[in-house]
């Protein structure tokens, strides 16, 4: 992989990040790194979910199915991290 490749992804994942913390209701306390590993992972995940249905990724442009799927995987992804993060940080008053 590229130097180019890496920057992809990273910027991809960003945005597929940031659009499934669009998708979950409410405030997410999770930082932008974390963000961004969630949409990687997302991404991938969803790339590989869509190829496995038969959703088409080989169109000119974008590939509006496997988008879909990768914002939802990502929403799934951050709507069990701030699950799984909000759970260490209450505090006893």
């Amino acid at each position: 992989m590229t130097v180019t490749g890496i920057i992809t992804a990273l910027i991809v994942g960003l945005i597929i990040g940031a659009l499934g913390r669009l998708v979950v209701p409410g405030r997410q306390n999770i930082p932008i790194w974390l963000t961004m590993v969630i949409g990687v992972v997302a991404a991938l995940i969803g790339t590989a979910i869509a190829n496995a249905i038969g959703v088409s990724t080989d169109t000119p442009g974008v590939d509006w199915g496997e988008l879909l799927i990768q914002v939802l995987v990502a929403a799934v992804g951050v709507a069990i991290t701030v699950a799984v993060m909000g759970r260490g940080r209450r505090s006893a008053l």
